[in-house]
């Protein structure tokens, strides 16, 4: 959702890459609607793992900022950036992947998640680029 989302916001002048502790083949059904909701395509999306990443040639030390999303990914992510010059943002976004019962419910965690990456992206980045 992040990686979306701020290229919503923002356009494609700062680049963006989702990475995570595994990759999954499949992006989350749930992400895909919530995000659809404000008209964030990323039903194509595929999560990489950090390992994943680099064996592609994306080079954490290459990085300004690594923002992780859960306790797991901000410890791999110091493991993974120490020594570089990397700043590392841990924003600590609730997990929907368990909460609610039935579709509705899990929608409405699966917002509550989104709104979480909005506002911290708004309070880091500033308000969205109009036109994006």
């Amino acid at each position: 959702m992040a990686e979306g989302l701020m290229k919503k916001f923002y356009g494609t002048g700062t680049y963006v890459q989702s990475a995570g502790v595994r990759n999954d083949l499949e992006i989350d059904g749930f992400c895909v609607a919530v995000c659809e909701e404000l008209g964030v395509e990323i039903s194509r999306h595929r999560s990489r793992s950090f390992e994943e990443m680099e064996e592609m040639g994306e080079v954490l030390s290459s990085f300004d900022v690594v923002v992780a999303l859960s306790p797991t990914s901000r410890n791999l992510a110091e493991s993974l950036t120490k020594g570089f010059h990397t700043d590392l943002e841990y924003w600590p976004i609730m997990d929907p992947t368990a909460k609610g019962e039935g579709r509705e419910a899990k929608l409405a965690a699966y917002r509550e998640a989104r709104d979480q990456i909005i506002a911290q992206i708004t309070a880091h980045w500033g308000a969205p680029q109009e036109g994006t």
